[in-house]
């Protein structure tokens, strides 16, 4: 096995492109160990409806990252506490075999004095509390096994930043799994850093002596930014890609009651009806007919209403308030 250093990136659109970059373009035999650390970000499964996933206005307000991932499983909470390692092998004849990958990770822990676990098929617990969940992702030649290790995560923002929005919102998706989760820096003795715990990872894998390398050239990070312009850092892979969905939403305004059913798909706003006491002087119809095609996003549609007098349809209302009764 060898180690592959990041050399600090805390950007996940780059960190995933990364993790990307060593599966599909490196051909190098030897498996290879790649640790990361992201800034705050919601990480959602390559199969997940992102809107159902996240609270928008929270991860906007916050300058919270939402980036889709290669592989499938539910959305996680990344920041600057939490530690992400990720395995990348070839061929694929390890795919569905999560402890041969998970299982160095729990000796480590365990040596450190933590009563660490492996549950269900992918995930470390410890004292009932989940610190560590997994994935893994397939090509025809090569597959990753990724995971999270929660050691000192801010769980305040991760519960707000993932808390689904109370709204009805019916999709085939995959759905998260919430379960009670924990921080590792509470269990660990002494005052250990996030980087202790990396580096006690590595001792568990490679021994005490010193760690082989897989050195990237100066070709290959700019292969690697190019993969991250073009899949991590879009709104069509990170929202568009978001299996077709229904949204129902409904509110009292000063101008009476707007019940709002849209269908989206790719992303894009399919069809809208809106409903309700409202009284307008132009059909509502019309303003349903231009909103079709619009991605559903809160600044997209900012956009798209810029010049729309919504008082036409409405009697009274601004952009702001509409765009809320309908995201």
């Amino acid at each position: 096995m060898l180690f592959v250093d990041n050399k600090g990136i805390t950007d996940p659109r780059l960190n995933l492109a990364f993790e990307e970059y060593l599966l599909r373009h490196v051909r190098e035999t030897e498996p290879l160990l790649l640790f990361y650390i992201n800034e705050p970000s919601v990480i959602i499964g390559r199969n997940q409806n992102t809107i159902e996933e996240i609270d928008p206005d929270y991860v906007n307000t916050h300058g919270v990252h939402v980036v889709r991932r290669l592989s499938g499983g539910g959305a996680v909470y990344h920041d600057l506490g939490n530690l992400n390692f990720s395995f990348v092998t070839q061929g694929k004849g390890d795919l569905h075999q999560f402890t041969k990958f998970i299982q160095p990770v729990v000796a480590c822990l365990r040596s450190l004095g933590v009563a660490a676990e492996i549950r269900g098929r992918s995930d470390i617990f410890v004292d009932g509390r989940k610190v560590s969940g997994n994935a893994q992702y397939a090509t025809t030649a090569r597959m990753f096994s990724h995971g999270t290790l929660l050691f000192d995560t801010d769980l305040d923002a991760m519960l707000r930043a993932i808390n689904p929005r109370r709204i009805t919102i019916e999709s085939k998706a995959v759905q998260s799994v919430r379960s009670a989760v924990g921080n590792l820096r509470e269990m660990l003795p002494g005052n250990m850093t996030i980087d202790d715990l990396r580096a006690a990872i590595l001792r568990e894998i490679f021994g005490a002596g010193a760690v082989p390398e897989f050195r990237l050239q100066d070709e290959e990070w700019r292969r690697i930014e190019e993969i991250s312009a073009s899949r991590y850092a879009t709104w069509d892979w990170n929202y568009g890609r978001s299996p077709q969905f229904n949204v129902q939403k409904s509110g009292r305004l000063p101008i009476g009651k707007v019940d709002a059913r849209i269908e989206v798909s790719e992303g894009y706003i399919r069809s809208i009806r809106l409903f309700g006491d409202f009284s307008g002087k132009r059909d509502v119809a019309e303003l349903e007919a231009g909103l079709v095609g619009t991605p559903y996003d809160r600044e997209r549609l900012a956009a798209a209403l810029a010049e729309t007098d919504l008082d036409a349809y409405f009697g009274r209302m601004d952009v702001d308030a509409f765009i809320n009764l309908i995201y």
